[in-house]
């Protein structure tokens, strides 16, 4: 019976360890939006930069620029992008495609340059369908024309083809490990030239550059991953493009949202501490206006009794003052009438002096 409870519990434990995993799985290939690292505008702004498509492949895989951050075969290294091209007539097909192992390439974008009847030229990066959806088109408008268009339209003009594979790779390059996507995005927002415009289009405009490219299309991921095109990864949005507004919606959605509550709450704290010092003051200046109306009413008796005091003190003083005048009076009176006795006494010498001589 032992053996048996043991034995459940070991099943027990492995089922539910392979349910996390599935899940781990999952989650992370819902997370991992493969399209956010290589930026189709950061392609067209080195594409009008360079001379040729030589140095066009140079600066793709430049390990200063890194223009790119894929890494397909998660091999915690940025793959190689090669570049190779198909031409007919006027138009030319550049073919971005990502090394991910021996003969096996996966497209990520292609370069369409066509000269249409006036020798106006036409530029167009369309992100491939199994990476980016449908019809993910940027068109640049560059400031000044760029130096590779020279080079297109020659007599002797040879389509170019890398020559570079799986472990073979130019003396310039060396892998990279990718970086997380916030970093990556700062890296392309100081990469690009700012002097052009990269406007989106859901439009090709060349039929033939269709043509071309299907027949050289090279799909080694998504044979590998059928079931993790763009339209599986994220199922109600048509393209890059709709994901990124929808990404930009939310985000200023809950930050509408952040301010709103910061500002309802703000206003709340307000008014409420409005409300609480109203009282306050209203009671201070109340208990204030008290303070001074009792004081002026207590000090009120206070200075009439002082002044009753004082008037008093004066009219009594003055009253204690009479008897002492009375007294200097007597005092007056007693000298005139030490006066006659001093008279009197003089005359009684005089008597008596004249009864001597007699």
């Amino acid at each position: 019976m032992k053996t048996k409870l043991l034995l459940l519990s070991l099943l027990t434990t492995v089922f539910a360890t392979q349910i996390q995993a599935q899940d781990r799985t999952s989650v992370n290939a819902m997370n991992n939006e493969i399209s956010d690292n290589l930026d189709l505008r950061a392609v067209a702004s080195i594409f009008g930069d360079s001379r040729n498509l030589q140095d066009f492949e140079r600066r793709l895989n430049d390990p200063e620029l890194q223009i790119s951050n894929l890494d397909l075969n998660n091999d915690n290294e940025v793959d190689y992008l090669r570049v190779i091209e198909t031409v007919e007539n006027r138009t030319h097909v550049i073919i971005i495609q990502s090394v991910i192992d021996r003969d096996v390439y996966q497209d990520v974008a292609t370069i369409d340059v066509e000269k249409d009847r006036n020798n106006n030229i036409h530029v167009q990066v369309v992100g491939d369908v199994y990476m980016y959806g449908q019809n993910y088109i940027y068109e640049p408008v560059y400031y000044s024309t760029p130096l590779i268009y020279a080079s297109f339209w020659s007599a002797n003009y040879r389509p170019y083809y890398s020559t570079w594979y799986w472990g073979y790779y130019p003396s310039y390059y060396y892998a990279w490990n990718p970086f997380p996507i916030f970093r990556y995005r700062n890296n392309i927002n100081i990469s690009l030239n700012i002097n052009n415009n990269y406007n989106y289009v859901n439009y090709r405009r060349s039929e033939r550059a269709i043509v071309l490219h299907s027949s050289r299309r090279s799909n080694g991921y998504e044979r590998q991953h059928p079931n993790y095109s763009f339209s599986r990864r994220n199922a109600n949005v048509t393209n890059r493009y709709e994901l990124d507004q929808r990404r930009g919606s939310r985000n200023e959605v809950g930050y509408s949202n952040r301010r709103t509550g910061n500002q309802r709450d703000y206003s709340q704290n307000r008014t409420g501490s409005s409300r609480e010092t109203t009282p306050q003051r209203s009671g201070s200046s109340r208990d204030y206006s008290q303070n001074r109306t009792n004081p002026s009413r207590e000090v009120g008796p206070q200075r009439g009794n002082s002044q009753r005091d004082y008037s008093q003190n004066r009219t009594s003083p003055s009253t204690q003052a009479a008897p002492q005048r009375a007294e200097s009076q007597s005092r007056g009176n007693s000298s005139r009438e030490s006066a006659p006795q001093r008279s009197e006494s003089q005359r009684g010498n005089s008597s008596r002096e004249n009864n001597r001589r007699s």
